[in-house]
């Protein structure tokens, strides 16, 4: 229930401060940016610590470095040097040289982010922080893979204004010849992560650490299935996406009313 709450909460709350409006948005990646700095140090330090504490600790601080990525990536600060919409004639292997540009120096940020991690608990008895950024990262390659093949449900609703160019790299097809293999292996891995939190000698740290991981990567199998399932996934975070609706109803105001 930690697990579900705070990738829920955190998932939200990201979406609401990227909807605010753009002035915000320096400041609101400047506190974030103080947050990633101290998760990063909870990770580090709870790394040695193999208590039940130790690996609630480690997941939330990865779930907060996390965040940071996800919100410098959604305000675009961090994306990549293309800005534009994918060319009309763009197949193949261009279409996915283009669609990479979009977005590299997002991936090199998490990539540098993942070495710093691991460099920082290397060998520590506390891995649970960073398998949690791992779980995060790969599941979130996966899905941005399958929507870029194709998939009935784009998620588009999710990409703020300044993104709008993105939407042109999506595909909708009722499936593509990776969702299989994506379900298949994560759903094996959920499974495997449930059974090192229920072995009989599993200590109160292995409990509670697979079972968080075993949480994470279920809720992960759950997002690539709302990507081919008629549900509406956006509901779950309708509180976050608020904000978005509420700038564009100001913008709309007469200028004596909004000061605009």
């Amino acid at each position: 229930m930690f697990a579900l709450f705070l990738w829920w909460f955190l998932t939200g709350a990201v979406l609401y401060i990227v909807g605010l409006p753009k002035s915000t948005h320096v400041w609101s990646m400047a506190a974030m940016t103080i947050v990633f700095v101290v998760a990063v140090i909870g990770l580090d330090d709870s790394s040695d610590d193999r208590s039940t504490l130790g690996a609630y600790c480690g997941l939330t601080c990865g779930l907060l470095v996390w965040a940071w990525h996800e919100m410098s990536f959604l305000m675009g600060f961090v994306t990549g040097p293309r800005r534009t919409p994918c060319p009309a004639d763009a197949q193949g292997w261009r279409r996915f040289a283009c669609a990479s540009q979009t977005l590299i120096y997002h991936e090199v940020a998490i990539l540098a982010t993942a070495a710093l991690l691991v460099l920082l608990t290397f060998d520590a008895p506390n891995q649970i922080g960073i398998a949690t950024f791992f779980v995060l990262w790969i599941m979130r390659l996966s899905a941005k893979l399958n929507i870029f093949l194709g998939v009935p449900n784009l998620t588009e609703q999710f990409l703020p204004d300044g993104l709008d160019y993105l939407k042109s790299y999506f595909i909708k097809r009722p499936m593509n010849p990776l969702f299989p293999l994506s379900v298949t292996l994560s759903t094996i891995a959920t499974f495997m992560l449930i059974g090192q939190a229920i072995v009989p000698d599993a200590t109160g740290f292995d409990v509670a650490g697979y079972t968080m991981l075993a949480s994470l990567m279920a809720l992960a199998v759950l997002e690539h299935w709302l990507l081919v399932l008629p549900l509406p996934a956006a509901a779950l975070w309708n509180w976050g996406l608020k904000s978005r609706r509420l700038e564009t109803f100001e913008s709309g105001l007469p200028s004596v009313i909004t000061g605009r």
